[in-house]
């Protein structure tokens, strides 16, 4: 009876075969006649395929409405993440409410400042960073 070699184990079958160390896109072979299940290729840090939502996009969104009106949410709910989208749409609405108090009180303009500051920082770190879609895919540049 021979010994295996060191660190193989005896009961593994030979013909095996091992997983790839190569990216989730080397696991698809390209087919020119058939169209990509994923047509916006691959993250190449992580591997995981990109979302066919717009980073761009979704930062302008985020960005444009909030700096103007001190709206919130509308980019976030582009990029699918309808939790923190609906969160800054009622964070919109205490910020109106509170600015329209404001005149009335004066100390109500603080929480409208501090809301549409969250809106547009929001935006900012949505074009800069590496946001991700509701599905956990990151968004294409």
């Amino acid at each position: 009876m021979t010994t295996p070699p060191l660190g193989q184990d005896p009961y593994q079958d030979p013909y095996q075969q091992l997983p790839s160390p190569y990216s989730p896109a080397d696991a698809y072979p390209v087919n020119p006649y058939q169209p990509s299940p994923y047509p916006y290729g691959f993250d190449p840090m992580t591997g995981h395929p990109f979302s066919d939502k717009s980073k761009v996009a979704a930062a302008l969104l985020q960005i444009l409405p909030g700096f103007i009106l001190g709206l919130g949410g509308i980019g976030r709910l582009y990029a699918g993440n309808t939790t923190l989208g609906v969160i800054q749409l009622g964070a919109t609405l205490v910020g109106w409410i509170s600015f329209w108090c404001g005149f009335v009180t004066g100390v109500s303009f603080i929480v409208f400042g501090m809301v549409w500051l969250w809106f547009v920082i929001d935006g900012l770190v949505m074009l800069a960073g590496r946001p991700v879609d509701g599905q956990g895919r990151p968004l294409r540049s």
